[in-house]
């Protein structure tokens, strides 16, 4: 019996001609085969390529983000100073000779301050551990006298060098000297990164801005000089206005120390001008804790006043000075101030507090170069003032409105 069906034909044909017949391809709703698609596995090698690179980079950043920071803050002390580099140089000075000559008057005038500060505190602290047993005296009396007790000073100096806390603090500080050395030792690297870079900034600058601006279009160039040149005005109205508030600083706690008769007046006076102003955040508790240790030393009430002085004009001066004298140099709204030093907080701690106001100064002044502005119509409402039309509408909207459901409410009533 012949075979009729066509796989019965295609058999015959195969067994007479001696070849195999060709496989046919799958039908469109068939179940996938075995074979892999040409394409899958090198979507998987790209896949883990990708994942690989963003791991890689990922840890390259955080490994990286401590030079970012320290190079990011050179290149703004760089724009602070490159206004008095380049008005040394148009008078023949080289560049770099002349940035030379910014540092060495930072240096000179840092190694000063801290010289005299260091004097200070160690006569200071000389003079506390002379006077020690007077004050310990002084509070063993009151306490006798208050609470009718019998101490001795002999007694509280044995328990406290026979104590226990003392031996594990003593310890504990020797164990921690290493840490401390190496943290020293990390910040003046940091130091000393942060200077070379800024003297590269500064001193190549016309070079670098020339790198910058051989990659770019003309009409790019432009934008980018442009926003260079804000960044410089921005970022040295900025520490102008900090500058001019350590002096405003400085002399009104002169002012104070000096009534008090505290010693060392215009070196505790310049601490606080300096460290207030030029550490952000936690500046001004470590600029009135200084004064304050000081006038304890002559006498509590005069830490006290001190105290209170320095709370009522860090009052005075985060409402009412800085806030104007921001606005002028920098030429940003103070509410716009304060929230970029939050947000650089937030972001980069005492770094993006710094440079938060002159960043966002810049950005603002350079936006504003493409922001297209409209003439003002000249209306009551511009100014804050209500006028008499807008109050009659608003009236009449509202009686509309409450007949409206008053006779709403009478249909529902009667229906």
């Amino acid at each position: 019996m012949a075979p009729t069906d066509e796989t019965g034909q295609v058999a015959q044909h195969a067994s007479s001609s001696g070849t195999t017949p060709p496989e046919r391809p799958p039908a469109p709703g068939a179940a996938p085969g075995a074979g892999m698609p040409r394409w899958l596995p090198r979507a998987m090698v790209l896949a883990l390529a990708l994942l690989a690179a963003f791991q890689l980079g990922t840890w390259a950043f955080h490994q990286l983000i401590g030079l970012l920071i320290n190079i990011l803050i050179a290149f703004f002390l760089a724009l602070a100073i490159e206004p008095a580099v380049s008005r040394m140089a148009a008078h023949g000075v080289r560049r770099g000779f002349a940035t030379f000559l910014m540092f060495l008057g930072l240096l000179i005038g840092a190694a000063g301050f801290v010289t005299l500060l260091s004097s200070m505190l160690a006569g200071q602290v000389i003079k506390m551990i002379e006077g020690f047993p007077e004050y310990l005296d002084s509070v063993i009396h009151w306490v006798n006298s208050t609470f009718h007790t019998e101490l001795r000073r002999v007694d509280i100096q044995d328990s406290l060098v026979h104590s226990d806390w003392l031996r594990k603090y003593v310890q504990n500080s020797a164990t921690g000297v290493l840490d401390v050395s190496a943290q020293v030792l990390g910040g003046l690297f940091q130091l000393l990164t942060i200077a070379l870079f800024s003297f590269y900034f500064a001193a190549d600058g016309p070079r670098l801005r020339r790198a910058v601006c051989s990659v770019l279009p003309p009409s790019r160039q432009a934008e980018v000089l442009r926003a260079w040149e804000i960044a410089v005005d921005k970022t040295g109205g900025y520490l102008y206005s900090r500058g001019l508030m350590a002096l405003i600083s400085a002399v009104a706690h002169y002012i104070i120390l000096q009534v008090l008769g505290i010693p060392y007046a215009p070196v505790l006076a310049l601490w606080v001008g300096v460290v207030s102003q030029f550490i952000p955040t936690i500046g001004t508790y470590l600029a009135g804790a200084l004064p304050m240790l000081i006038a304890f030393t002559v006498n509590p009430w005069y830490a006290l006043w001190v105290l209170i002085f320095v709370v009522i004009y860090q009052q005075f001066e985060n409402y009412m000075l800085q806030p104007k004298l921001t606005s002028k140099t920098v030429d940003i709204h103070p509410a716009v101030a304060f929230g970029s030093v939050i947000a650089g907080t937030a972001l980069l701690g005492a770094v993006g507090a710094l440079i938060a106001i002159p960043a966002v100064a810049t950005l603002q002044a350079f936006l504003g170069v493409y922001v297209k502005r409209y003439a003002v119509t000249d209306d009551p409402r511009v100014h804050g003032h209500r006028t008499r039309e807008t109050g009659r509408n608003l009236l009449t909207r509202a009686r509309r409105l409450f007949e409206k459901r008053r006779s709403g409410g009478s249909e529902e009533d009667s229906s």
